[in-house]
């Protein structure tokens, strides 16, 4: 046995205590970057199973989920960028890992049902889709999956003054977009109510 990895049945607890309550805010990451349920869960399944094999590289009791977002905005870039190699999945690899994510209790929903997992309005998740990409995922980060600042500069591999600036244009443009979706479905006026006439 390899000293520097924990036995397997160990890493197996670890991993479903530490990395699998995550799966949600990963699944709305990856949908957020991807735009597309069945490339945001297969983008899911690509992070857990390179977080369960480099579990042992984890430093326990660092941010597991800052650690997950960061293997899935590099997983994307990769597939994104065509720099992708195929993995090769080990039917081991993958019947462990699905043995642990029962384990730790994790239900697979149906494919009809994956966008229930984005627990976002429908008019916020459209608008949210049409942002561009470097806003869009600064948002979700930041405003949908609270992370800082910096774990969200640590995420995206920016500093902390390009992603203020992305999430002030970002929440701008979403601002925008929700205004007009909100005039278009009768809740607002078409008009600027500063603008309006007072009574008098």
């Amino acid at each position: 046995m390899n000293d520097s990895v924990p036995p397997a049945d160990a890493r197996d607890v670890e991993f479903a205590r530490d990395a699998l309550p995550y799966m949600d805010d990963v699944y709305r990451f990856a949908y957020s970057l991807t735009r597309n349920a069945a490339d945001a869960d297969d983008l899911v399944q690509e992070t857990y199973l390179r977080a369960f094999r480099s579990w042992h590289t984890f430093q326990p009791g660092s941010d597991a989920r800052r650690w997950l977002f960061t293997i899935c905005r590099n997983a994307f870039l990769r597939s994104r960028e065509k720099l992708r190699h195929e993995v090769d999945v080990e039917d081991s690899d993958m019947e462990t890992l699905a043995a642990v994510m029962n384990q730790g209790e994790m239900r697979k929903d149906g494919s009809d049902q994956l966008l229930s997992r984005v627990d976002l309005a429908p008019a916020l998740t459209k608008a949210l889709d049409e942002l561009a990409e470097p806003f869009r995922s600064t948002v979700i980060l930041v405003d949908v999956e609270d992370q800082s600042y910096d774990a969200a500069s640590e995420v995206l591999g920016v500093p902390v003054g390009t992603v203020r600036s992305r999430l002030f244009r970002g929440r701008r443009q979403l601002q925008e977009k929700l205004r007009a979706y909100a005039r278009d479905a009768g809740f607002a006026s078409a008009g600027n109510p500063a603008q309006e006439p007072n009574d008098v």
